[in-house]
């Protein structure tokens, strides 16, 4: 008897060798998936992007927020990358990811910030003000209700250095609102939330990410983020279902830990989230 799930492992192969698979210099191709119509006084939330390209990673739950409940999806490129030379490129291909999917995008300082790091942090505090003042501004200026940004171990010294600087801002304008903390390179210890996006919702992240060109040409991660996402599903069942709970019946989620920022701290929680497609966004406020 042949392997049975031989020709599962090749279909699944076939994909993420692709080479024809397209990406999107510009929208003429690509176009634009439906822009919500908001509210002149609809509420904010902002993802805090380390890097162009991980505010599709970590979107799934801004997408259902602005899709599904009316928010106003404002993407901040915390910097626009190390390489002086590519930051124009960069800001093209993420202002076309943006667009695609109805985001706001918003600047920095011109060029980005640089240098967003623990070491910043620890060895110039003069630096490391200017750049909290500057998020800081942001944030006074928008409101937000949800803002969204690396966990403190996320690997990565940018994503890392991103967590505190907005912790350092949230605090420096004493702003209360939800916090959701993601992951990408390094797992959360205990995350508490468990965000499922549709066949369209994922397919429109991937369709985002492809608008990176040379990230995702350098490295096609686009190809693989349903993999992540179906493995989130997997591991979510448990640390934000619980052990022993029933497995999801959704094949992409993306995993979080929401809580909240009381204006001085974040507040513990012991509550957990799994919602469906089909459960109401909003449940993350309950």
């Amino acid at each position: 008897m042949s392997n049975p799930y031989l020709a599962l492992v090749e279909a699944h192969n076939a994909l993420l060798q692709k080479t024809d698979a397209p990406l999107f210099a510009n929208l003429d191709t690509l176009g634009h998936s439906p822009k919500p119509v908001l509210a002149a006084d609809a509420p904010v939330v902002m993802i805090f992007a380390p890097h162009p390209d991980d505010e599709c990673i970590i979107g799934a739950l801004p997408l259902r927020l602005g899709r599904e409940a009316g928010f106003r999806v404002m993407n901040v490129a915390v910097s626009q990358g190390s390489s002086l030379k590519r930051q124009p490129e960069r800001w093209v291909e993420v202002k076309n990811a943006c667009d695609y999917l109805g985001w706001d995008l918003l600047e920095t300082i011109p060029g980005g910030l640089m240098d967003v790091n623990c070491k910043t942090r620890d060895n110039n505090p003069s630096a490391w003000a200017e750049k909290v003042a500057v998020i800081r501004q942001l944030i006074e200026q928008y409101q937000p209700q949800v803002v969204v940004f690396p966990h403190n171990n996320d690997y990565h010294s940018a994503h890392i250095g991103t967590h505190y600087l907005l912790m350092d801002a949230l605090k420096a304008a004493q702003h209360a609102c939800t916090v959701v903390q993601s992951e990408f390179w390094r797992q959360m210890e205990a995350p508490n939330a468990l965000i499922a996006t549709s066949q369209q919702d994922t397919a429109d992240l991937i369709a985002a990410l492809a608008c990176h060109v040379e990230e995702v040409r350098r490295n096609p991660y686009h190809l693989r983020l349903t993999g992540w996402m179906a493995d989130n599903v997997r591991r979510g069942a448990e640390v934000c279902g619980g052990q022993g709970a029933a497995a999801p019946t959704f094949s992409f989620g993306t995993i979080y830990h929401i809580s909240r920022f009381d204006g001085q701290q974040l507040l513990a929680t012991d509550k957990k989230f799994t919602l469906s497609e089909s459960d109401e966004i909003q449940a993350i406020f309950a």
